[in-house]
């Protein structure tokens, strides 16, 4: 049958997630959402199948795009399976290509450690289908406390690493004889979790997406202030701003049982001025909203919950990885801005370390291109072209060419 038909032969049906295809390079991947089914383009355009104005129409075993073209589902293989870390029961698939010539033993095989995000990858994550429609095999699962997997969520850095080793091992193992390279593939807060485990998993190279290289304090002081300078605040109020950020550090730091009567002077000092609600950061905005006694009473426990190990340094633990590494940044990240991360990563490679960066100009944290308004919010529009491509061919072995408006540095 042929990859197109004509769409008077069309009929549409229920959506399936997986692979839609035009050709060997253009394809759009389907999956679920809380409402309908989300659909990203091997290009980054996207949208919900209940969009109006939606250019995806679900068949069976098939989809319409843009009322024209009827683009054919891929064959793949999905092996679901359950494996245990910690005494927890995790949820992973397999995912490899099945039409010729299928998965082999030159074929990549990569394992994704996702964001903070809260919900499951299975059936849900975009990113595994798109490296998986470029010819690398994918092993995603869903981590801890979201989606099929068991336990309780949490930011425990070196715990979600031990669920990160043990899904590379029980993803060699449903893959053995099937695949070439290994890697990890490591996106957003996964970049701190990727390096942690990548000596353990056996990883030949690791691919890391907008992450970071400086700890928790270090994201939040440096989200601070790139907030404040995108609403238009100068050097005097960053300065008013980084005493307010030591404070919230120093709290952090001690697993939230100091720093409190600092925090209670900071807010008495500076909670009037039209900056301070500007801080949002990934704590310290939290900590800032509410009085001393509340956020001890409230706060901390929230906090205590995702049992989050605010001592990582990840310098310490990048020092250590002697496999090749990639690092795609997002030159207008708000939530993970990545000036000092640049620094430090250009230092590890003056001393030895394979580190190859690349870096995309206009986008926003998770690759995303956006229009922007004069309050400074934004709307997000498509995945920047030329990052999965990237990722791809880094997992492949082989950077061939350009890869959108990317730059390496």
């Amino acid at each position: 049958m042929p990859d197109q038909l004509k769409s008077s032969s069309f009929i549409s049906a229920p959506c399936e997630t997986g692979i839609f295809k035009k050709d060997k390079q253009t394809f759009v991947v389907v999956t679920k959402a809380d409402k309908g089914f989300n659909y990203t383009f091997s290009n980054g355009m996207l949208g919900n199948t209940l969009d109006s104005g939606t250019t995806l129409i679900c068949g069976k075993n098939a989809v319409l795009v843009r009322g024209e073209e009827v683009w054919n589902k891929l064959i793949i293989s999905e092996l679901n399976t359950r494996f245990e870390s910690g005494g927890v029961v995790l949820a992973g698939r397999l995912m490899e290509a099945m039409e010729p010539p299928g998965a082999g033993k030159n074929t990549p095989l990569v394992v994704y450690a996702h964001g903070s995000e809260g919900t499951g990858w299975i059936d849900r994550a975009g990113d595994p289908y798109q490296m998986l429609g470029r010819g690398i095999s994918v092993f995603v699962y869903d981590k801890r406390g979201t989606g099929f997997s068991q336990g309780e969520y949490t930011q425990n850095f070196p715990r979600l690493a031990d669920d990160l080793v043990a899904a590379s091992h029980e993803a060699k193992r449903l893959a053995a004889g099937r695949y070439g390279r290994f890697g990890l593939i490591g996106l957003s807060q996964g970049g701190w979790i990727v390096p942690l485990a990548a000596a353990r998993a056996r990883a030949e190279f690791l691919g890391i997406g907008f992450g970071l290289a400086v700890d928790i304090t270090g994201q939040d002081a440096e989200q601070d202030r790139k907030e404040l300078r995108d609403h238009g605040y100068g050097d005097d109020i960053l300065a008013k701003a980084s005493k307010v950020t030591d404070v919230t550090a120093k709290i952090a730091r001690s697993d939230l049982k100091e720093g409190f009567d600092e925090l209670a002077d900071i807010q008495k000092q500076f909670g009037k001025e039209a900056w301070f609600t500007s801080i949002k950061g990934g704590y310290s905005g939290v900590f800032l909203s509410m009085s001393v006694d509340d956020l001890r009473r409230n706060g901390v426990p929230r906090f205590d919950k995702l049992n989050i190990d605010w001592s990582l340094d990840p310098m310490q633990v990048l020092r250590k990885v002697d496999v090749p590494q990639m690092w795609v940044f997002a030159d207008e990240d708000r939530q993970a801005p990545g000036a000092v991360t640049l620094e430090r990563l250009s230092s590890l490679r003056r001393q030895g370390s394979n580190i190859t960066i690349y870096r995309f100009p206009d986008t926003g944290h998770g690759m995303w291109e956006y229009t922007e308004a004069k309050d400074g919010t934004r709307k997000q529009t498509r995945i920047t072209p030329g990052f999965y491509d990237l990722m791809a061919d880094w997992a492949k072995g082989k950077l061939d060419g350009s890869y959108g408006n990317a730059y390496r540095r």
